[in-house]
């Protein structure tokens, strides 16, 4: 047992080209030396770790909603009616600079899995349908949005939150689910999928219309048209709702319901907000258009 790679014999040698010379490189070497040149090992699957952040940020949504259902976060077109914040960057290096985290994240711990591949189909459903969104979100929508400037304030702690979230649907998907390879057939899948491509086709649809509404320069609020904006005040926000409930749906997880919930709480009383400003600062605004869901709310 033991001993160098030169003492195992020297008739095995004989019977391979270029055995004389891997016996001189590693004749000195112990096996345990050699170890190393395996894989180093990847990052593991933590369930309670899951579990833990996926339940923080359910809390984060209670606290969220219980902070702006009564009042509007203070950037927008809400900054006229309370206290403006100090320091604030361009609305297009804002967004940049929030999103960001939230594709670079799961890119980044795609990147370190050992050996990196796509091969399972969590790692498929996290590129093409969440780092999808944010690709949209980081490199095209900042760049034709014509908001107003960004607290510094919110921009920390959006950033802080697309970090926070982008790791945990990241770590999820590429290190711990597991699905049956049927799963692209399930009914949660396709429902799910179904749902994602309608809502980010709304959501990106609705942005559109906002941008139109204004241009280059101009800073002035005026009533949004067409699309899904002739039943509600909220229409890129409900696309943006039903688009992370149907990922929730079709990656059948807990880390994307806690996600949607966010949303859901999130930007919902934003809607909410939007829709109450609109009804006085406009007389003639749609009497019958809802706030946030089709003729219903």
């Amino acid at each position: 047992m033991g001993g160098s790679a030169a003492g195992r014999g020297d008739s095995r040698g004989s019977n391979k080209a270029g055995a004389g010379v891997g016996r001189g490189l590693f004749a000195s070497v112990p096996r345990a030396a050699r170890r190393p040149a395996c894989p180093p090992p990847s990052m593991q699957c933590f369930p309670s770790l899951v579990l833990a952040l996926s339940s923080l940020l359910g809390a984060l949504a209670l606290l969220q909603l219980s902070l702006y259902l009564r009042v509007p976060s203070r950037y927008g077109k809400h900054e006229e009616r309370l206290c403006r914040p100090r320091g604030r960057l361009p609305a297009r290096c804002a967004w940049f600079l929030q999103e960001l985290p939230s594709f670079l994240v799961p890119a980044l711990l795609l990147a370190l899995r050992s050996p990196p591949r796509l091969e399972p189909l969590g790692c498929r459903l996290l590129c093409c349908l969440f780092c999808w969104h944010y690709f949209y979100r980081t490199f095209i929508y900042p760049f034709f949005t014509r908001g107003r400037p960004f607290p510094l304030q919110l921009l920390f702690f959006g950033t802080l939150f697309c970090i926070y979230n982008g790791f945990l649907q990241g770590y999820y998907l590429i290190y711990c689910a597991e699905y049956p390879n049927d799963w692209c057939t399930d009914i949660r899948f396709t429902s799910g999928l179904f749902l994602f491509l309608l809502g980010m086709g709304i959501n990106i649809h609705s942005d559109l219309l906002l941008r139109q509404l204004r241009k280059p320069g101009e800073v002035t609020y005026k009533i949004p048209q067409g699309g899904l904006f002739t039943y509600v005040s909220g229409a890129n926000y409900f696309g943006e709702i039903v688009e992370w409930f149907g990922f929730a749906i079709a990656t059948w997880s807990l880390p994307a319901f806690a996600f949607a919930f966010f949303t859901l709480c999130c930007i919902g009383p934003r809607a909410y907000h939007h829709h109450r400003y609109y009804l006085k600062t406009f007389t003639d605004y749609p009497k019958s258009r809802k706030a946030l869901i089709p003729f219903v709310f």
